[in-house]
Formats: C-alpha cells, structure tokens, sequence
C-alpha cells in the first residue's frame, strides 16, 4: 500500500497549489522568468507543503493503523528532501536572483568564497553537502562507495537547478527520470518511496508550463532531492558510478556552456523542451 501515497499527494496538490500561486501573487511575491513576464514565486515552497499536508494523514494511519501507507525507508531521506527545499528557499528569499556581481555556479560562489563573501548559494551548497553527508551514513558503505553515494546525490540535485531555466523543463526531466528508473529496474519502488513529494512536483508542472508560476531554486533542489535519492536508492554500485559520471560530466558543461542552446540544437530535445508550454 506505500504506493497510496502518490496519489493521494497528487489529490493534495491539486486543492492546495492554486490556492497557493493566487497567495503568491497576492502577497506581491513575484519574479520576472526568462521572457520578462512577472510570474507567482517560489512555486516550489507550495509544492513542499503541499507533500507535507498530504504526509499529515498518511503518517497518522500509517503508525495508528498499521497500514503500511508510507515505506519505512523515507525516514532515512525526507531531512535530505526537506532540507535542500529549505536550503533554495533561503537562497529564493534572500539572494540577488539575477542581479549583476551575484556569484552563480560553483566556480562563482567558490570565487565569491576566496573573496570573503559568503553568498546564499555557497551556504546552500555547504548545507546541501552536510544534509548528504549524513542521510548518506549508516548504509554500510565502503569509504569511497560513501563519498561517490554523496557526490551523486548533491550533483543530481544540483543537475536539477541546471536544467531549471525553462518553464517545464526540470518537471520534465524528473518525470523522464522516474519513467526510466521503473521500467529499467521494473519496479515502483521510487513512487512508493517518494512519490508523495513527486507528485505536488508534477501537479505544479501545469502552472509552471502554463508561465503562471516560477519553481524557484525551492521547488528545482526539491525536484533534485527526489531525482537523487532515486538513483541512490534504485540502481545498484555499477549504475549509481554510471549515474555520477554523467552529473558530473552535465555540472561541468552547464558550468561552461548554455544547456539551453545545446537543447535547442537537437530537434527531438526542442520538441520535448516546449511540449506543453503555452
């Protein structure tokens, strides 16, 4: 029954999001997206409660019921999942967005660092180190199998805040990766370890696509939380070594070149990217 939790996330979601985007707006909190057009932010702080409302519930059956409604396992995952949300809704509130001499990318808050500035992306991504770190733990891990295991989870959240700068396009890429991880292991495993945070995710993907909501780095660090603790938790050492050369190999080119362009150059990936969009 641990699968139950997704659609009832889902259900949760769809009474809780819009409500959440008019409160956005209403409270003035906006940001303007890549085409100049003002929309309700962070997104991603709705779609967190949103999982957290759904979870109230869930959590009470599950332990006075015995119902199995949620798998034994996110204890172990959900500081990781809430934390990083927290960690970009820091980063969301307080940082200069866009705004000229702001560090962006590692090497710029690594730069911002050695210049003693510390910026709100530099202490995401120290909190973000921390949080893996120690969800990681107490799994039995030789040394060097426990730092790959972190490397990947932060680098596959961070790949998440890479992909994020179309509309759509980070829901989309958790979708694809969750599709994969399934059929490929041919399990429902990550649905029923974390669906109940991928689908307030997936609900919110209409909103964002519509361009009437910004995930924000809360909701892209939530999307990658999920994305990494499924690859951790559904491929086995070989496939999760895999999984980590090609975060690596995407963090370094999106540090020196435009994913956006190189989408744009391959047909099947444009089609992809602005399926949906309005």
């Amino acid at each position: 029954m641990t699968w139950i939790g997704f659609p009832v996330a889902v259900a949760v979601a769809l009474a809780v999001v819009p409500a959440g985007v008019r409160g956005l707006r209403d409270a003035g909190l906006v940001r303007e997206n890549y085409r100049g057009t003002a929309l309700a932010f962070p997104l991603g702080a709705v779609l967190a409660t949103a999982a957290l409302v759904a979870l109230a519930p869930l959590a009470f059956l599950d332990d006075r019921a015995d119902l199995d409604l949620l798998d034994p396992e996110l204890r172990r995952w959900l500081p990781y999942v809430i934390g990083v949300a927290f960690l970009g809704f820091l980063d969301d509130s307080l940082g200069q967005g866009e705004a000229a001499g702001t560090p962006r990318g590692w090497r710029g808050h690594a730069r911002a660092l050695r210049e003693g500035r510390l910026s709100t992306g530099a202490i995401k991504a120290i909190g973000a180190l921390a949080l893996a770190a120690y969800v990681v733990s107490g799994r039995g891990l030789e040394s060097w199998r426990y730092l790959a295991d972190v490397a990947l989870l932060i680098l596959a959240t961070n790949a998440f805040n890479l992909l994020d700068l179309r509309p759509g396009r980070a829901e989309k890429g958790l979708a694809l990766l969750g599709l994969g991880l399934c059929l490929g292991a041919w399990t429902i495993e990550p649905i029923e370890l974390l669906g109940i945070f991928a689908g307030p995710v997936l609900v919110g993907a209409w909103f964002t696509l519509r361009e009437r909501a910004m995930l924000g780095d809360t909701g892209s660090n939530l999307a990658g939380a999920i994305g990494g603790v499924w690859l951790l938790t559904t491929l086995g050492g070989t496939g999760r070594l895999i999984a980590l050369a090609a975060v690596v190999a995407l963090t370094i080119y999106g540090e020196r070149r435009s994913i956006s362009t190189a989408i744009e150059t391959v047909p099947p990936l444009r089609w992809l990217d602005s399926l949906g969009r309005a």
